[in-house]
């Protein structure tokens, strides 16, 4: 049920990509035990002016090669879930592709679950 969306600039190649997105649903299905079929993603790639991030708030020293990543999914998980899924995902990416961790920025937006449809004009949770 998540849909994950991926900002970051321009001037990646596919595999770097890839590797982003396989790193942060492998995090998912471990962690808050999402089906490995349940996959939907977007990456966009952006130009430096157009993806706009401090690069020290909270004492945390980002750069160029941070990630935007906001993660739809359904209501319910704990905040001791949450935080385990947010540690998982810096430290896959960190694996692979070997993006440094403070450049791991992740937001969670949570839904009902009547609020999907995955096809067909049917709210298959509802």
């Amino acid at each position: 049920m998540p849909l994950v969306r991926i900002a970051l600039l321009k001037g990646t190649q596919p595999q770097f990509r890839r590797a982003i997105a396989d790193s942060i649903h492998r995090s998912m299905v471990e962690v808050i035990g999402i089906p490995e079929q349940d996959r939907f993603q977007i990456i966009t790639e952006h130009e430096p002016g157009d993806l706009i991030y401090d690069a020290s708030y909270l004492g945390i020293a980002r750069g160029d090669g941070v990630l935007l990543i906001q993660i739809t999914l359904s209501a319910g998980r704990s905040v001791a879930l949450k935080k385990a899924l947010f540690a998982r995902i810096a430290e896959r990416l960190k694996e692979s592709p070997g993006v440094r961790p403070e450049d791991v920025f992740v937001n969670l937006v949570e839904v009902a679950k009547e609020n999907w449809s995955f096809g067909n004009g049917i709210a298959q949770y509802a």
